[in-house]
């Protein structure tokens, strides 16, 4: 399908759409609008790429990773989550990181939110936005959410209207969109279901998340067919994770279909915690490397974002994990 016709479809569809969504849904910064030259990067590093690390990283690390990512100028840094310390200890610290953090007009610092107990914690906080992730399969959502999908559906949208009740934006994660652990493959009539309910719960993007890596651009393509038929193109992102080295050709593939918002973890770290064999968030750099090179902004400097992704691997005590941070570090 062309970027054309896809937007005149998407555009058809969003007319039908918004009417059942909450006005507060389209209350959104500037820097948020679709832009086909402009590529939207939304760092997880600092939630998704720490909270699986077993030895305890100290608060000021997790605040300085922010801020350097701020400096990036990285629009969206995902900074924490507000689940229970019992799930991921890595994350107790969240009120204290989202307190010590030096924030800049133009960049949000959403917070994942599994429930009202952890939507009112970001409230007293002052948050400005939220995310929530359900998945698609019952068996990745019962060892995940502790409930099947419909379950945690229902949880979620009292989190969402709570949320827009209070002014704050939510951004909505789909699990397992291209494969699951406990149920292999993934069809993607069922990820457009759950992807439809959460923007009509109020999500203003849904970001369609290949949580074990082992998607290829050929699904990817049919994936976002069947999401484009309930959510406009402009409002959906991509969360791919490296563990079969599929993460690029699949950013591609959404790119070219007219996706531009990609999630992406400086230093490629991270996975998910649920998942056996699934760390390996796609790294930052070979994004930015990739969307650079298609002729597409991002307004984010490589070299110097290779800098921090190389100065929190020395941190972690590891080696920088993206293979355009080693080649051009090599360099040097």
């Amino acid at each position: 399908m062309s970027l054309h016709r896809l937007r005149t479809l998407s555009t058809t569809r969003w007319s039908q759409l918004t009417s059942t969504v909450p006005k507060r849904h389209l209350t959104l910064p500037t820097s948020y609008k679709y832009d086909p030259s402009f590529v939207r990067l939304v760092d997880v590093s600092p939630r998704d790429g720490l909270q699986n690390e077993r030895t305890p990283i100290p608060t000021p690390t997790k605040i300085t990773l922010i801020n350097k990512l701020t400096a990036l100028n990285i629009p969206v840094i995902e900074s924490t989550s507000f689940v229970s310390p019992k799930w991921v200890p890595q994350l107790s610290d969240a009120a204290a990181v989202m307190q010590g953090i030096s924030k800049k007009e133009g960049t949000s610092y959403p917070v994942l939110t599994p429930n009202l107990k952890g939507l009112e914690r970001a409230l007293e906080l002052g948050v400005e936005e939220v995310a929530v992730f359900p998945a698609v399969t019952e068996g990745f959502s019962k060892r995940n959410l502790n409930a099947g999908v419909e379950e945690t559906l229902g949880r979620f949208g009292d989190v969402i209207a709570k949320a827009l009740e209070n002014g704050v934006r939510v951004r909505g994660y789909v699990s397992v969109v291209l494969g699951c652990p406990y149920e292999g493959d993934v069809s993607p009539s069922s990820v457009a279901r759950v992807a439809e309910r959460l923007f009509k719960m109020g999500c203003y993007e849904i970001s369609l998340g290949d949580t074990i890596g082992t998607g290829t651009p050929n699904k990817m393509r049919e994936l976002l067919k069947a999401v484009c038929q309930v959510v406009p193109v402009e409002n959906l992102a991509v969360h791919c994770h490296d563990t079969y080295g599929q993460a690029l050709g699949n950013i591609y593939e959404a790119i070219n279909f007219g996706v531009r918002v990609v999630d992406s973890s400086v230093a490629g770290l991270g996975g998910c915690p649920y998942a056996k064999g699934a760390t390996g968030n796609v790294a930052t750099e070979d994004v930015l490397y990739l969307v650079h090179g298609m002729g597409l902004r991002t307004g984010v400097d490589l070299n110097e974002a290779v800098k921090v992704g190389n100065w929190i691997s020395g941190e972690l005590g590891r080696k920088n994990a993206s293979r355009v941070a080693n080649a051009l570090t090599a360099k040097l």
